[in-house]
């Protein structure tokens, strides 16, 4: 059972462990959501090191927003915000936040977390509308790779070179992944990003390479015989028993 659970300076739609459930639906590879996340933000007054050190002992996260307009100083739950940055979706979705009682349409640009603690230390926000140009890096979701001839009949190894890939695209057609179909790769294919379907106004950044490759089948390696060499056993030579003495030569 879904409750609206709220934690200090951010709430969510969502249980501690789960950001709030979606709908939506898969467009030429690529999965945007009809419905946006919301968080609640306050303005932080106090800025510096000692101001963001007594925010994170009370449990708060120090965040910046900025782009289109003067950058706004916020604080954020800790644990509100630590359970949303375990999805993948609130890294790569349009956000709508609460702050001061006006609603900003944002997108999570930088997050830091402590060394070696389970802390997120500050975040970063981005202002976005529905005309604003992003080139953001989103997750690449691989299908169907279990029925493919590569898998299926050859019993190849589909190795996933990369995991997510860079895009440009207006903010309103930021899609939250895109989806790779594995079914029909074969033996020895290679797939390159060109080969990814985007949705309309969505470009794949490449950053000057040609094609990279996004997937590799390779072969399995035949697995040698390994022969054992039967133990050569080395007979002991033999020896004469000596003859035992006579009564007579033990007298002498």
């Amino acid at each position: 059972m879904e409750e609206r659970a709220a934690f200090g300076a951010l709430s969510f739609n969502l249980s501690e462990a789960e950001v709030l459930p979606l709908s939506g639906s898969l467009v030429a590879g690529a999965h945007s959501w009809s419905e946006t996340m919301k968080f609640v933000a306050f303005e932080r007054t106090l800025q510096g090191t000692g101001a963001s050190r007594r925010l994170r002992n009370a449990d708060k996260v120090p965040g910046i927003v900025y782009g289109a307009g003067t950058p706004s100083m916020i604080e954020l739950d800790h644990n509100a915000l630590y359970f949303a940055l375990k999805k993948e979706a609130f890294h790569s979705s349009i956000l709508e936040m609460e702050l001061a009682g006006n609603v900003q349409k944002v997108l999570l640009r930088d997050f830091q977390m402590h060394p070696w603690k389970q802390i997120v230390l500050h975040v970063d926000f981005q202002r976005v509308d529905a005309t604003t140009k992003i080139t953001k890096k989103v997750p690449l979701h691989y299908v169907n790779e279990e029925n493919s001839p590569a898998v299926k009949t050859d019993k190849c190894l589909v190795s996933h070179v990369v995991n997510e890939i860079e895009i440009s695209c207006l903010a309103a057609e930021l899609p939250e992944f895109l989806e790779v179909d594995l079914g029909e790769v074969v033996k020895g294919q290679s797939l390159h990003a060109s080969d990814i379907k985007l949705p309309r106004g969505v470009k794949i950044v490449t950053h000057g390479k040609k094609d990279p490759v996004i997937v590799a089948v390779t072969e399995p390696k035949a697995e040698e015989e390994e022969v054992v060499a039967a133990p050569v056993v080395i007979a002991a030579p033999e020896t004469k028993a000596k003859p035992k003495k006579t009564e007579k030569q033990n007298k002498k």
